[in-house]
């Protein structure tokens, strides 16, 4: 059985990441996550870390894995946090066609 987001009802965790990208999740948030952490077309979106706790970007990994990995250096994040919730964001609009228009840490 392949699982797919259902933008309705799976909308709830959306906050729920945002307030907290990373640790403990809710089973239901974790499903999401899980589903949009496999790809199964073979691109893979990555965190990549420059500079020690101080600067990510966002990677693509090909499907060819011996081929290099492409970094994004349009967008630099000061925290791992930030990062992971862009990436949720594109995840988010890939697999719902939806686009996430809150910035993390907006209250």
């Amino acid at each position: 059985m392949v699982y797919k987001i259902d933008a309705d009802a799976d909308r709830q965790y959306i906050e729920e990441f945002r307030k907290m990208p990373i640790g403990a999740h809710s089973p239901g948030l974790q499903r999401v996550l899980t589903i949009m952490r496999l790809d199964r077309g073979g691109d893979q979106y990555i965190l990549v870390c420059r500079k020690l706790f101080e600067e990510y970007v966002i990677g693509k990994m090909p499907p060819d894995r011996d081929d290099p990995i492409e970094i994004e250096d349009d967008m630099v994040f000061a925290t791992r946090e930030e990062a992971e919730w862009e990436m949720f964001c594109r995840r988010w609009r890939e697999h719902t066609g939806e686009s996430i228009n809150r910035p993390f840490g907006d209250e």
